[in-house]
């Protein structure tokens, strides 16, 4: 006996049912009107808000007058609509790197949120989430904010192809860079890849230096370079002394000096990290607290 149409309803109804399951969720739109930071999660496809950044104000960083005033200069060309270029911050370790790009955008960010409804916005992309990169894009494409899409402690080890995500994104691709992104990346390396890496496929290479071209041209896509160096005495001085007035802690000058100097010779290196990391020994030894 054939089935009657309304016998079919059940069996029709499953089957929409599975369809509907089967489908893509369509991807919420983000307004990124919950904070002035996020961090893109790759997996879930969508931004975390950070309420609040983990930032030392830019008064206090020291021995990086030059690369401060030239980032200032690019991201306030930037919040104005004016052009401006991706920046790589490489160099020492622990000199401020990532510090100076979150202070930057604050600075900016601040002067620019009363009078601008396109308020600057702070997107952290990490490492391993590059090749995600394009998909992170096309939800700020449309977007009437401005972005610093970050990416802390950027490097590709020999196998690694995800730089080609990065590549297209930065200059070349079909689509491009959107006009309201810029990309800050910090990374201990000039070149983004490690000095063995290049010169073993050099080495290997039928015609030298055509195998490390391609890779070695990415950083050649950041239009600003902005290197950090190794610090001085007197700038390590000035970072510690710039900390304790900051936050208050009560010390005898000649004290401090001497502390410091002895942290300094243990830990092996002079840096703005060694600094602060002092600075945080010494409150706890005084009894005192941090400000946020």
């Amino acid at each position: 006996m054939p089935e009657t149409p309304h016998s079919l309803e059940p069996l029709l109804t499953r089957i929409a049912e599975a369809l509907e399951r089967l489908a893509p969720p369509e991807e919420r739109k983000e307004t990124f009107v919950a904070a002035d930071a996020f961090v893109w999660q790759a997996e879930g496809g969508r931004f975390l808000a950070v309420p609040h950044v983990n930032r030392t104000p830019i008064a206090l960083l020291k021995s990086v007058d030059r690369v401060r005033d030239k980032l200032l200069d690019n991201t306030e060309n930037f919040a104005r609509g004016l052009p401006a270029n991706n920046a790589l911050l490489w160099g020492a370790r622990g000199m401020g790197k990532s510090s100076l790009v979150k202070a930057v955008h604050a600075e900016v960010a601040a002067k620019h949120a009363a009078k601008d409804a396109s308020a600057l916005k702070l997107v952290e992309i990490h490492r391993e989430d590059i090749e995600s990169l394009p998909r992170c894009l096309s939800h700020m494409r449309e977007s009437p904010h401005r972005f610093i899409v970050f990416c802390d402690d950027l490097s590709f080890d020999a196998d690694d192809t995800a730089y080609k995500s990065l590549k297209a994104v930065l200059e070349g691709g079909v689509e491009g860079r959107p006009q309201n992104v810029l990309f800050y990346a910090t990374s201990n390396r000039r070149h983004l890849m490690a000095r063995e890496m290049v010169e073993n496929e050099r080495s290997t290479a039928i015609h030298q230096g055509e195998a490390v071209e391609e890779k070695v041209s990415l950083s050649d896509r950041f239009g600003l370079w902005l290197g950090f160096h190794n610090c001085s005495q007197a700038d390590y001085l000035a970072m510690v002394e710039g900390y304790v007035a900051h936050h208050g802690l009560k010390i005898a000058p000649e004290d401090l000096k001497a502390q410091a100097l002895e942290w300094a010779m243990t830990r092996g290196s002079r840096s703005g990290r060694v600094a602060w990391q002092f600075v945080q020994d010494l409150a706890g030894r005084l009894g005192q607290t941090l400000k946020d």
